[in-house]
């Protein structure tokens, strides 16, 4: 890119926000990424409340939030910020390996979510990765999870979605997409406690307390939706074939 005077025109940095209850580490994370001539070191905050004010104010491209604050927990601030900028990405950074933390900070929209062991070099490259739309999750926390899922689907495998009205189907299938209240309302053109409301009641349909725990299921049913959709086809083929197979033997004999 140049300037009018043919020059070269540097690309703007990438602004970053930072939340976490503990100030060495705040300075130890800004610290790093300032140094870095792609990214910059917006604001901070220490406490949930200070990053919901100041997250909207700035309009930062990435925010690294701590999972677990005096106040709350950087997931909830991840939904609640990402329902107000869904073009935030959150990067959450966090000292536990936690399979839960992990799985509400996906349905939360979180873009990424790294440990606090993880090395400098590695967290810019992760707040670069995520910066660019992409996704950036702990490899072992990540399959430890997937494997959890996987085991919880054979033992649980879907009954079909009995109960629910057409609705609250199309409104899981979004939970399980991973979207916020507002996104599916913009989705859907409802209204934001509209949404809240219809989740609650599938919620109640469905025997479970927690939205990542409705997504799982809607992930499920659509998988399995998904065979059953296989396995028509393959018996509407075999169906055909069977049918192709008389005309012929038909017109065989009438030429014989």
């Amino acid at each position: 890119m140049t300037d009018n005077s043919g020059g070269s025109v540097d690309k703007a940095p990438v602004t970053v926000f930072l939340l976490d209850d503990h100030e060495v580490v705040r300075r130890g994370v800004h610290d790093l990424l300032d140094a870095e001539p792609d990214l910059e070191v917006v604001g901070e905050a220490g406490t949930a409340e200070q990053a919901l004010a100041r997250v909207p104010a700035l309009r930062p491209r990435v925010a690294v939030l701590d999972v677990r604050l005096p106040d709350g927990d950087g997931v909830a601030v991840c939904r609640e910020l990402r329902s107000r900028m869904p073009d935030l990405a959150c990067l959450m950074l966090t000292s536990f390996d936690d399979e839960e933390a992990l799985l509400d900070a996906i349905m939360a929209g979180a873009s990424g979510y790294v440990l606090k062991q993880i090395t400098g070099v590695d967290l810019v490259n992760a707040v670069r990765t995520v910066a660019s739309g992409q996704s950036m999750l702990d490899p072992g926390a990540t399959a430890r999870v997937m494997a959890r899922l996987r085991g919880g689907a054979r033992e649980e495998p879907p009954q079909g979605l009995p109960g629910l009205t057409e609705r609250e189907r199309e409104i899981l299938a979004l939970v399980g997409e991973g979207l916020t209240n507002r996104e599916i309302g913009n989705r859907l053109y409802l209204a934001e406690k509209t949404v809240k409301n219809n989740i609650s009641r599938l919620l109640a349909k469905l025997g479970v307390e927690r939205r990542v725990q409705a997504a799982v299921i809607a992930t499920q049913a659509a998988a399995a939706q998904g065979d059953r959709t296989q396995g028509d086809r393959t018996q509407g083929d075999r169906t055909q074939g069977d049918r192709n197979g008389s005309t012929a033997t038909r017109k065989g004999r009438s030429q014989t």
